[in-house]
């Protein structure tokens, strides 16, 4: 069979998949009974062909934007990126935006046809292009709420994500490895080389993002580094120091485990009335449109959450390899997201001067979007008010309009972040544009 022919049976059985699994969910629950301190949590549901729904990546029109809550108006930061993922203020103001996509899998590591399948559905909904391997600079030296600045920061990384600053050092997260930078406050590019400070997890890099935060004396780094498999069908020699936040000490290069068993830790940041580090966490897919709910936690240091073996706490998943000692183990997470949201951005709002007061006390939570259910979940930014350190409330859209009325995704939300001034910043990675929220009609 020619190579040509070999493509058009792959997309053939690309395409029937994707139709019969697109009828294959079945959602008995109404997606807020996801939410909350305690999510509602129906039995698996394990079809023979999971549940695809993705929204398709299609572009905002002009002049159009997502669209903000009461009492909030949206305009453009930035626009004209490519494939912006993740935002660290630095403290002079300036923005830095991973532009990221995931690397190249090892060719003996590619999952198959279903891996095959996996990257075209990822595809179509605009997460298939190549990884831009930089993060970019913009700055608002005005305070107009629009990025007069833009210049290419630093280049050659390796499917950056995760940014701090410590001092005069400016740690980056590769899918690979930890690397340093020295930094001088108001340079608008880097070209000094990178200096490895630890290696992380790779190969397969089923989940390649690797967020980053510095404890408040810079001290420590905590890195987060998801699972490589959706519930461990790789074998767990392939999850070692993986579905985990490690803490990396930068002056040896050392690290540990500070806690595991949480399948994809993204967004982390720290609570600002009780200290601890708070993480949003992608939950497992292929067991009905209701389940897993993805979720925020505080991180209990050594504490263990139950990934592959459990989820929400105690509740057994079969599919793995039983193993009710590391379930008894299982940690119940604080307030449930959503199921398949994909909630990866995590930002607390104490620092949002320039929204009203209500949107101070809690955390933004960007939410990219659900491809493993029937009804789609997520995309938008939400917010989940917290009283005296911990969530109280049901969550509130703070922006929507990312799908069209063609069901197409305008845009996905990612990483969130406050700038100096006090807006909402919201990566955009397939709109390809940060969005700037603040106070307004």
């Amino acid at each position: 069979m020619s190579a040509t022919s070999k493509t058009l049976l792959l997309s053939t059985v690309v395409a029937a998949v994707m139709g019969l699994a697109a009828c294959a969910g079945q959602t008995a629950l109404p997606s807020e009974a996801g939410f909350g301190a305690n999510p509602e949590l129906l039995a698996p549901r394990k079809g023979l062909i999971p549940t695809v729904n993705i929204a398709p990546a299609a572009s905002w029109s002009q002049g159009a934007t997502p669209v903000a809550a009461a009492g909030l108006r949206v305009q453009a930061f930035a626009t004209g990126l490519y494939h912006p993922r993740w935002l660290y203020r630095l403290p002079n103001g300036d923005i830095l935006v991973a532009e990221s996509n995931a690397p190249p899998k090892p060719e003996d590591k590619k999952g198959g046809l279903r891996g095959w399948v996996m990257g075209k559905v990822m595809g179509k909904a605009g997460a298939g292009v190549p990884s831009p391997n930089r993060i970019v600079l913009l700055r608002d030296a005005d305070g107009d709420g629009v990025a007069e600045t833009k210049t290419d920061f630093l280049t050659g990384l390796n499917s950056p994500f995760g940014m701090a600053l410590v001092g005069d050092r400016l740690y980056i997260a590769n899918a690979d490895a930890v690397v340093a930078f020295p930094y001088q406050t108001g340079q608008t590019w880097i070209d000094a080389a990178a200096t490895k400070i630890v290696d992380l997890p790779a190969g397969r890099n089923h989940h390649w993002t690797k967020s980053l935060v510095a404890s408040p004396d810079g001290s420590r780094l905590y890195v987060g580094v998801g699972s490589n498999s959706n519930v461990g069908e790789n074998g767990l020699d392939e999850e070692v120091d993986r579905a985990a936040i490690l803490e990396i000490d930068p002056a040896t290069g050392t690290r540990r485990v500070y806690a595991s068993g949480l399948r994809n830790p993204v967004g982390m940041d720290w609570n600002p009335q009780s200290g601890k580090l708070w993480v949003a966490v992608n939950e497992r897919d292929e067991i009905g449109d209701d389940l897993v709910p993805d979720y925020m936690t505080s991180v209990t240091p050594g504490a263990f959450y139950g990934w592959p073996w459990s989820y929400y706490g105690q509740h057994i998943d079969a599919r793995p390899p039983a193993n009710p000692a590391m379930v008894a183990r299982a940690i119940r997470p604080d307030y449930a997201l959503g199921a398949h949201t994909a909630s990866l951005g995590l930002t607390f709002g104490d620092r949002a001067t320039l929204l009203p007061s209500a949107w101070r006390s809690g955390t933004f939570v960007g939410q990219h979007g659900s491809w493993n259910r029937s009804v789609r979940s997520g995309y938008k930014v939400i917010f989940v008010p917290f009283v005296d350190g911990l969530p109280a409330g049901p969550p509130q859209d703070v922006l929507t309009g990312f799908l069209n009325a063609q069901g197409q995704a305008q845009g996905r939300p990612v990483g969130v972040q406050i700038d100096r001034l006090g807006a909402l910043l919201v990566a955009d990675d397939v709109g390809n544009a940060i969005w700037r929220v603040t106070a307004g009609a």
